[in-house]
């Protein structure tokens, strides 16, 4: 086994992969922050079990079909939740924008410090493996 396919490594990686996704969601947000109609959007945080996998809710495979509109089609077969932004005390523009900048900066801030935070852990894991198998 290769030292980068170690659970623990592979969910810090996973989890920088998602940061740097988010950031680039809400850099998005954030440059369209005066476009009308626009909806600020953000991502679902990946899930680990005790062991490091994914669990199957964040692995892509077995997520539940979401409307976000009335007018969607129904699954076949299937029963599907309308997802609603319940978030509440932001108004929005008489253009219809929904972006809140001290909001998204704060995510933007927040991100950077979880990526920061899990970018050491990955950086001083793979330290702490190569001094114990001679490698430095």
């Amino acid at each position: 086994m290769a030292i980068n396919d170690l659970p623990m490594l592979a969910a810090l990686r996973t989890k920088m992969q998602w940061h740097q996704e988010r950031q680039k969601v809400l850099a998005e947000n954030v440059s369209n922050s005066d476009t009308p109609g626009f909806r600020p959007r953000d991502l679902v945080a990946p899930k680990f079990d005790s062991a490091g996998q994914l669990t199957a809710s964040s692995a892509g495979g077995a997520l539940p079909m979401m409307m976000t509109s009335a007018s969607h089609l129904k699954a076949p077969g299937g029963t599907v939740s309308f997802a609603e932004d319940g978030r509440t005390g932001f108004q929005t523009r008489p253009a219809g924008n929904a972006v809140n900048l001290e909001d998204q900066m704060m995510k933007v801030s927040a991100n950077q410090m979880d990526y920061a935070a899990a970018t050491s852990l990955y950086s001083r894991s793979l330290g702490l493996l190569k001094t114990a198998i001679g490698k430095r």
